[in-house]
């Protein structure tokens, strides 16, 4: 099995100990030579300012691919090209189109009175500008609004019919649950790249609750595990070795491609990497 092809996942940082983080962050996984990195918005599109930041320091420093999220939350259209316009100016080619999550204290996402009413407009428009490579998030347990189970992959294929390039799917915990939604996209004619989001759990209690949030399916069998492992102070352990046998399924299935949820905690991404037999690049050419 040859190593795959890797790209890890960021987010903006909202104080002085979280930019240390950041930094430690990407210092310790840049050398793993990642085909690129992407840098979240907050929700609410609030960190929209510190994205921006946070993406042209990592471009310009660590001489990095990034890739900008985009979401449709309040701004409007000529607001959020602006910011597109920006991101393609300082050299940043590629774009993660999302409509986003809606604003704290509100339930359900609703438009800007001039803004993207949802994705796939968002992405059609970015698309026309020529400019930019564009991923997409996709499905592979329901989302929360969907409506049934086939709309994840109806949506993701607008997506794909509207200009986006690929897409990179929200974590889960079961390779099946990857190929089943790899199988249904391809039986709909989505023929564009389908990236596997792994999330190595740093702590299971938190994720446990994210899951639950993203209507992600939980194992039972990973309450137990991590039930005895917190006992045995064994949870990173545990995590790495769930993690790597996760992405060395996903291998063997056909997967070329992990896009990596880092939460800007790096070692157990970077030891996932290693034992998948990802090693770190001789020469790391920008250092900050």
């Amino acid at each position: 099995m040859s190593a795959p092809r890797i790209s890890f996942e960021f987010f903006p940082p909202q104080s002085l100990e979280a930019s240390f983080r950041l930094w430690d962050t990407v210092q310790t996984l840049a050398p793993l030579a990642p085909r690129f990195v992407s840098v979240t918005y907050g929700a609410g599109g609030t960190t929209r300012k510190l994205t921006h930041e946070a993406v042209s320091t990592i471009h310009k420093n660590y001489g990095l691919n990034v890739a900008a999220h985009l979401t449709c939350v309040d701004a409007s259209r000529a607001e959020t090209l602006e910011i597109a316009q920006a991101y393609a100016e300082a050299g940043v080619t590629e774009i993660v189109a999302l409509r986003g999550d809606p604003p704290k204290g509100q339930g359900r996402f609703s438009a800007h009175p001039d803004g993207f009413a949802d994705s796939c407009e968002l992405v059609s428009a970015l698309a026309e500008t020529g400019k930019f490579h564009i991923r997409v998030g996709a499905y592979p347990d329901p989302h929360p609004e969907a409506a049934d189970a086939n709309a994840d992959v109806d949506w993701l294929k607008r997506k794909i019919d509207a200009g986006a390039d690929s897409a990179i799917t929200q974590f889960f915990f079961e390779a099946e649950t990857f190929f089943r939604f790899r199988d249904r996209c391809a039986k709909a004619g989505i023929d564009a790249p389908i990236l596997p989001g792994i999330l190595p759990i740093e702590n299971w209690t938190g994720v446990r609750k994210f899951a639950a949030r993203c209507g992600t399916t939980i194992p039972t069998w990973l309450d137990d595990m991590f039930d005895t492992a917190r006992r045995d102070g064994r949870e990173d352990l545990l995590a790495t070795a769930l993690a790597t046998e996760l992405c060395t399924e996903l291998l063997d299935g056909g997967v070329e491609d992990l896009h990596f949820y880092t939460l800007n905690k790096p070692h157990l991404t970077r030891d996932i990497c290693h034992a998948l037999g990802v090693q770190p690049s001789t020469v790391l050419e920008k250092v900050a």
